[in-house]
């Protein structure tokens, strides 16, 4: 069976990044949903979960023009090129006791966002459950580390119960719902869930 060859070869968003120094082409989703939604807001701290190589992170650095801060953590090391003096990276297991009290010390948060994914299978019912454990775990840090107000960006993949979800975020947040960018590959069923406004 002829291999898949639309994820090797560069579309307009990958060459995009590599132009901009981004270390991947996801960073565009961020930068549309903030358009949309307004996440980040003026000298906001900035949860990044899961965030190697470091697209999103070296966003969120250059959106806050050396204000504010973000906290990076994820399992893997960032690429050598994502730096910033109001940067804090964490290099360990998000579940694990030690992460979560250094991400406390580093907050209260303004802004959480994830766009972690799962190691996939190729078995879309395993990638969507192992998808929605990811969601599960970063609702977690938005109803814990957000503050009042602040906004929330995770992605899941389509099927993974993204109605119970939404349905979850909505007793947190003002605002639910779930938005794919235009940089979403036509062919993945990824997409995001944002919550704005948290409650208390």
């Amino acid at each position: 069976m002829p291999a898949n060859n639309s994820y090797s070869k560069p579309d307009f968003w990958s060459q995009k990044a590599f132009k901009e120094g981004y270390p991947a082409r996801s960073v565009y989703k961020l930068e549309e949903i903030d358009k949309k939604f307004g996440m980040v807001t003026k000298n906001c701290t900035v949860l990044d979960l899961g965030s190697a190589p470091g697209s999103w992170t070296t966003w969120l650095l250059r959106r806050l023009e050396g204000n504010g801060k973000v906290v990076s953590v994820d399992l893997n090391p960032l690429a050598k090129s994502v730096k910033g003096e109001n940067l804090v990276f964490f290099q360990g297991d998000l579940l694990s006791e030690e992460i979560r009290t250094k991400i406390q010390e580093n907050g209260p948060y303004s802004l959480v966002v994830c766009d972690a994914a799962p190691l996939t299978t190729g078995n879309r019912t395993i990638d969507t459950a192992r998808s929605k454990a990811l969601v599960d775990m970063a609702i977690w840090y938005a109803q814990t580390m957000l503050k009042k107000g602040g906004n929330f960006c995770v992605k899941i993949f389509q099927n993974g119960d993204q109605q119970k979800e939404l349905q979850k975020m909505r007793e947190i947040f003002t605002t639910a719902k779930g938005f794919k960018p235009e940089a979403c590959r036509s062919t993945s069923f990824e997409t995001y869930l944002i919550g704005i406004n948290k409650k208390i």
